[in-house]
C-alpha cells in the first residue's frame, strides 16, 4: 500500500485535472455557486457521519432522524396534505425509477398484465430508462413546437386501458418549460390513473419562485389535484451533495409499491425501502446541513437571484439577430435554436471560449441551466455569456449557410442517421473506453506522478 500522506498528495493532483467550476462557464453541474466556506461546512457535516449506513436504522438513530427531517422539510415545501410520504434516493433517476416501479405495481392491483405510460417527448431520459427496466411500454406526446410544452390532444390519444402513469415535467430538462400539469392531473384523476410531476430540475426553484418574487404560470404541487407523486432533487438548487434526491407520494400505499422484501431469504428478512440496500449517510448528513443553513429564506433567495439570471439570459438573446429562446422559460434553464444558421457552429464557438453549454436535439439547439454562479457578481458570467453570443453570431452571420465542422457536425449530423440503434453502440462504446483502464499502466503512472510531486 502507498502511505496515506502520498495518498494524499496524489488526490490533490488527480483535482488538478478537473476543470474550474467556479469560473461560471458551466451548464448546471455544480449550483452552490461556490459560496464561501461552504464545501468546508458540508465536508464537515459528512465528516461527522462518514462511516454511516441508514440501512442499519438501530446502529444510526442520528442519521435517520435527519433523512425523517428532510423528507418532512420537502414535503411542506410541495404543500403535501397530511398522510403524503417519502423516500430519499441516490438521485432523480433512481427517484422517477421509483416512481414508475410504484406505479407498474399500482396498477397490477387493478388487474393490469401489460402496463404502459405516457409521457412527453421532453421528459427525462431517466423515464425510458424505467420503461426499459420494468417492462413498461411507454409512450411519447409531441411538444407543441411554439411553447415546447406537451401536445394535451396527442398526450389524450394515447392513453388506454392499461396505462399505469401519465408524467409531466415541472420544468422539462431540454428548454426549462413546464408541462400542463393541472390538465394531465385532471386527466389522471378523470381515469384513475396516478400522475407523476417530475421536478428534480426544478424543484428548489418553483416552490420558491412566488416569494422571490416571480410569478407561477402553472402550479406543479400536492395542491393540484390529482398528482400522486413528485420527485425532487435535493443535489441541484438545493446545494446538497451529488447522490441525493427525494421520491414524494399523497399517501403511504403508493410508497409501499416501490419497496422490496425477500422474507425466505437464508440470510434472514430482507427488506429496503429503495433501489439501494446499504446506503450513503454521510450524504444524508450533508443534505440535512445544507437544507438547515439555507432555510426558507436562504432558497427564497437563491431562487430570485438564480431565476433572475434566467430571465436575464433569455430577455437578451431573444434580441440577437438569427437566436430564438425555446417556449417560455420559467425557471433556471434557457434553451435557444436559430433558423437561420446551424446552431452546433455557435456552440463550437462557445466551447472554444470555455462555456461547457448543452446540445439538444429535434430541434437542433442549446441550452444553459443558470446555477447561483451566473448571478452573483453582478451577473457578470451571465453577461459574458450574452457578449460571447453576439461576438460568435456576427462571426457566423457572413458565412451562415455552411453546417457545422468537427465535433458540432458530429452531434448534428447524429440526428440524421434513422437506425438509431448505431448511436446507442457508438454511446456504449463511449463507456467501454472510459473504464479501459490498463492497471500495470496505472500502478506505473502513479509511481511516476508521486514521483514528480
Amino acid at each position: 500500500g502507498m502511505a496515506r500522506d502520498d495518498v494524499l498528495a496524489l488526490c490533490k493532483r488527480l483535482a488538478g485535472i478537473n476543470e474550474d467550476y467556479l469560473a461560471g462557464t458551466f451548464s448546471g453541474s455544480v449550483y452552490h455557486g461556490g459560496m464561501d466556506g461552504y464545501t468546508e461546512f458540508i465536508n464537515a457535516a459528512m465528516g461527522m457521519h462518514q462511516w454511516t449506513n441508514p440501512l442499519h436504522a438501530s446502529q444510526f438513530g442520528g442519521v435517520r432522524k435527519m433523512e425523517v427531517e428532510i423528507i418532512a422539510m420537502t414535503l411542506r415545501m410541495f404543500n403535501a396534505p397530511d398522510g403524503a410520504v417519502g423516500s430519499m434516493t441516490t438521485g432523480g433517476t433512481e427517484s422517477i425509477l421509483l416512481a414508475m416501479k410504484a406505479a407498474r405495481e399500482h396498477g397490477k392491483e387493478r388487474g393490469i398484465t401489460r402496463p404502459e405510460m405516457v409521457v412527453g417527448v421532453t421528459a427525462h431520459a431517466a423515464f425510458d430508462k424505467a420503461a426499459h427496466y420494468f417492462g413498461l411500454k411507454i409512450h411519447h406526446a409531441r411538444m407543441d413546437p411554439e411553447t415546447t410544452k406537451i401536445d394535451m390532444k396527442h398526450f389524450r390519444s394515447l392513453v388506454n386501458r392499461n396505462t399505469v402513469a401519465l408524467v409531466g415535467s415541472a420544468p422539462h430538462f431540454p428548454h426549462g418549460v413546464v408541462d400542463p400539469i393541472t390538465e394531465i392531473a385532471a386527466l389522471g384523476k378523470s381515469r384513475g390513473i396516478p400522475v407523476h410531476v417530475d421536478a428534480c430540475l426544478g424543484g428548489f426553484i418553483l416552490p420558491f419562485m412566488e416569494k422571490a418574487g416571480w410569478d407561477l404560470d402553472e402550479l406543479f404541487d400536492f395542491r393540484v389535484d390529482g398528482v400522486t407523486s413528485i420527485s425532487c432533487d435535493t443535489h441541484k438548487f438545493g446545494f446538497a451533495p451529488k447522490g441525493s434526491s427525494l421520491i414524494m407520494y399523497r399517501d403511504a400505499s403508493m410508497r409501499r409499491h416501490q419497496m422490496h422484501t425477500n422474507v425466505n431469504w437464508p440470510g434472514g428478512i430482507y427488506a429496503t425501502p429503495t433501489i439501494s440496500g446499504s446506503r450513503v449517510g454521510n450524504v444524508v448528513a450533508g443534505t440535512w446541513a445544507a437544507m438547515m443553513s439555507h432555510g426558507e429564506a436562504g432558497y427564497v433567495e437563491s431562487t430570485r437571484q438564480i431565476v433572475g439570471a434566467a430571465r436575464y439570459i433569455a430577455a437578451e438573446l431573444a434580441k440577437v439577430k438569427g437566436i430564438q429562446v425555446m417556449g417560455t422559460p420559467l425557471g433556471p434553464v434557457v434553451g435557444f435554436r436559430s433558423d437561420d444558421f446551424d446552431i452546433y457552429r455557435l456552440l463550437s464557438k462557445l466551447t472554444e471560449k470555455h462555456w461547457e453549454l448543452n446540445p439538444l436535439q429535434y430541434p437542433a439547439s442549446v441550452h444553459i441551466c443558470c446555477t447561483l454562479l451566473h448571478a452573483v457578481d453582478d451577473m457578470k458570467h451571465s453577461k459574458r455569456l450574452v457578449q460571447d453570443v453576439k461576438d460568435a453570431v456576427e462571426e457566423i452571420w457572413p458565412t451562415r449557410g455552411l453546417p457545422a465542422s468537427g465535433g458540432a457536425a458530429i452531434y448534428g449530423t447524429s440526428q440524421e442517421i434513422p437506425d438509431r440503434t448505431i448511436i446507442g453502440d457508438i454511446a456504449k462504446a463511449y463507456f467501454d473506453a472510459y473504464y479501459d483502464v490498463k492497471p500495470d499502466a496505472t500502478e506505473q503512472n502513479l509511481a511516476k506522478d508521486l514521483g514528480e510531486a
